[in-house]
């Protein structure tokens, strides 16, 4: 059965993508739009750009390309800008992160010379391995709140934009837990007037945005959007949120793993996860505070997959480690190493080796242009609050309160998939495939009762 298609207004003009931080993650990013817009290569990760979608029946052979199925903002019609606590322009930061050949950087430095970060909203006490020199003052955090929204009206004046988004693209904060100040709108404003020492930063950005009708993304582990005062103000704004933590790296792998070892209901005794990479986001989680907030974001994935309670004979005594060491050296390029025991038929134990080496911001950068055009489309399309529909792009992915978060990418993929299907008012796939032997059978039935 057909949907009814959802009204979309459409991608017309101009759409601006702000993310606060402007290092590695969004260098690399905005440089990869840039060069594809160019020709200078594709933009490989990124489903909006690169995947197919099936409509109807297998036998339809209807597989378009998922831009030229849904109307998503073209590449052609982005606009950059955002916050970060250092003066570097984007070609600056590109050439300091060191993620991308300096080739394609000078290629593109004409244009990545224009783009120069806004000063940043900092707070040492929940970063405390970086020195912000580039950072806003104000008396109390509302204040920040309120500059943060000038930048946001300005930058949309300025650069002609017919619609906004943010991502969040800046470190890893200390760990923090929800507290009464973040429990509701009315709370969470007092907290900003009052300086509350439990509002971070990223809170106060995801904060503007709403205010200012901007979808807001978080691709960090940090408590930020998923806060009842923020839920309540997206709500209240009629906008898109959605979070947490880009899916790279060691938890790609994870979740790519667990789903067919759960599948073939073999048992995991074990799972130890070492980690080494170089870059800032490496120095911030040097420190406990900020690794915490990082590890229950990584820590939660298996429970999520393999639901022990359920299985508890298979999976109930999993022991799972993390660890994350900085070691400057790689730079941008993780290393990461799983050791995973697994017990099969009759209990005899086996073993999974994965070394991993990856790039942290190669993996990341699609995520963030599909995040960015996917929250534009969901604005669009009236799709507020929370966009659980996006949990594909997230290790920790955000829900409606009590509901548990789904973290096996195949079925993340599978509800993205089908979200774009209603939208479009395509019949959604379950892959049951029952009416292709129903008419065989209505077939042979037809034949023999036939007449010889």
């Amino acid at each position: 059965m057909t949907n009814k298609k959802i009204d979309i207004k459409p991608a017309d003009g101009k759409l601006g993508i702000l993310t606060p931080g402007m290092g590695a993650v969004a260098t690399t990013f905005i440089a990869g739009v840039l060069a594809a817009r160019k020709g200078l290569a594709l933009p490989i990760g990124s489903l909006t750009q690169m995947g197919t979608i099936r409509l109807g029946k297998r036998t339809e052979a209807r597989n378009p390309r998922i831009h030229e199925f849904v109307p998503l903002a073209g590449l052609d019609n982005l606009v950059f800008g955002g916050w970060d606590v250092y003066t570097d322009n984007v070609y600056q930061a590109a050439l300091q992160a060191k993620v991308l050949e300096r080739d394609l950087v000078e290629a593109l430095k004409p244009e990545l010379e224009q783009i120069k970060p806004m000063k940043a909203v900092f707070d040492k006490s929940y970063v405390r391995n970086l020195d912000g020199t580039h950072v806003k003052t104000g008396a109390t955090k509302m204040d920040l709140a309120e500059q943060l929204m000038e930048d946001i009206r300005r930058f949309k004046a300025e650069n002609k934009c017919d619609r906004l988004v943010m991502v969040w693209c800046a470190s890893t904060e200390a760990y923090t837990e929800i507290s009464n100040v973040h429990e509701s709108l009315e709370d969470f404003e007092a907290g900003l007037r009052n300086n509350d020492a439990r509002i971070a930063p990223s809170m106060i950005y995801a904060y503007a945005a709403l205010k200012t009708g901007v979808p807001f993304a978080n691709g960090a582990p940090n408590l930020t959007c998923d806060i009842p005062a923020i839920v309540e103000l997206a709500h209240q704004e009629r906008v898109a949120v959605c979070g947490k933590d880009f899916k790279t790296g060691q938890t790609l792998m994870k979740t790519i793993v667990a789903p067919g070892l759960h599948a073939r209901a073999l048992g995991v005794r074990g799972w130890f996860s070492s980690n080494i990479l170089g870059n800032r986001d490496g120095a911030v989680l040097d420190a406990p505070e900020n690794f915490k907030t990082k590890e229950v974001s990584k820590g939660n994935v298996l429970d999520g997959i393999f639901n022990p309670e359920l299985q508890p004979e298979l999976y109930g005594d999993i022991y799972h480690k993390i660890r994350i060491n900085y070691y400057p050296p790689h730079g941008d390029n993780k290393e990461s190493w799983d050791n995973i025991d697994i017990f099969g038929w009759l209990g005899y134990p086996m073993q999974i080796k994965i070394n991993f080496l990856c790039r942290d911001s190669i993996l990341a950068a699609p995520i963030v242009l599909d995040l960015a055009l996917f929250l534009d489309l969901a604005q669009r399309s009236s799709l507020l609050g929370i966009q659980e529909w996006l949990s594909f792009y997230f290790k920790a992915p955000q829900t409606a309160p009590g509901l548990p978060p789904q973290h096996d990418i195949f079925k993340q993929l599978s509800k993205l998939e089908n979200t774009l299907r209603y939208l479009m008012g395509e019949e959604l796939i379950t892959h049951l495939g029952m009416d292709y032997y129903e008419e065989l059978e209505k077939e042979y039935e037809a034949l023999v009762q036939a007449p010889a």
